[in-house]
């Protein structure tokens, strides 16, 4: 786990820079990129966001995708910088050492920065060993059962605050694909909580011994931010995510990802 902690660490320190093709908009006039480069942090360890490479630090998905696209629009270069969680999103927003982030919908987190524009929706949905009796996301608020989640995660704050019978237990970190098979088959854990991709990838990783069950107890709508106030850049997120809704760019860009439990958010 700290392998993997440190290993983001370094692809974060290691920001992805990408000049974009000059093209029609604001360009540094933008209050999206007071600096001229759009700098963008996102949750590295969210395959709904994108996937960082781990050999090349290459970086693909939604997230890449649309931050592609709002720099060539604007016509300036722009940064992709890989957070390991939450809290780092928004301290990078604070620190002014990024202009827009990317987190899931969360009311403690908007009391910290401002949520601009939806462009995602994720499902969640529980790991379980393949002869686990729970079948629906519905079955796992049981006396007895132990479900894992990621302290600060979307899932996490969620189970926490809604399951009434069984009991979560937070872990600091995402565990290890192999580490999660082994306290999900050695009976630790009944369960474990996190994004429907997030847990077909483990699923693909660990052979036959897991399964994903059926249902999403949390539809989390994936979002632009801001920092508190800043509101000209909310409103040209919101235009700019917008368009792309219209357009079917984000629709093509999750299919493009191949991303299970995804769907397009809904206009507000």
């Amino acid at each position: 786990m700290r392998a993997r902690v440190l290993a983001l660490a370094v692809i974060a320190a290691v920001v992805m820079s990408v000049a974009a093709r000059p093209a029609r908009g604001q360009g540094a006039g933008s209050p999206l990129a007071p600096t001229g480069t759009l700098r963008a942090v996102f949750l590295g360890t969210n395959p709904v966001h994108a996937r960082v490479d781990a050999r090349t630090g290459a970086i693909t998905g939604p997230v890449a995708d649309l931050v592609a696209e709002l720099a060539r629009r604007l016509g300036l270069p722009y940064q992709l910088i890989p957070a390991p969680n939450a809290a780092a999103v928004i301290g990078q927003m604070k620190a002014g050492t990024a202009d827009i982030g990317f987190l899931a919908y969360e009311a403690a987190r908007a009391e910290e920065v401002d949520f601009a524009a939806g462009f995602a929706v994720m499902f969640s949905t529980y790991l379980v060993r393949r002869d686990s009796p729970l079948q629906t996301v519905t079955d796992a608020d049981r006396q007895g059962i132990r479900v894992g989640a990621v302290k600060g995660q979307s899932q996490e704050i969620y189970l926490s605050a809604n399951l009434k019978q069984a009991r979560v237990q937070p872990f600091p970190a995402q565990p290890p694909d192999q580490e999660l098979r082994r306290m999900l088959v050695a009976g630790e854990l009944d369960a474990f909580g996190m994004n429907q991709q997030r847990a077909e990838d483990a699923v693909a990783a660990t052979g036959t011994a897991l399964r994903v069950v059926a249902g999403s107890y949390l539809d989390a709508e994936q979002s632009f931010v801001v920092n508190k106030g800043e509101h000209d850049k909310a409103a040209e997120l919101r235009r700019f995510a917008d368009d792309v809704r219209r357009s079917g760019f984000i629709e093509a860009s999750i299919a493009r990802a191949k991303l299970a439990g995804v769907k397009v958010a809904p206009a507000r």
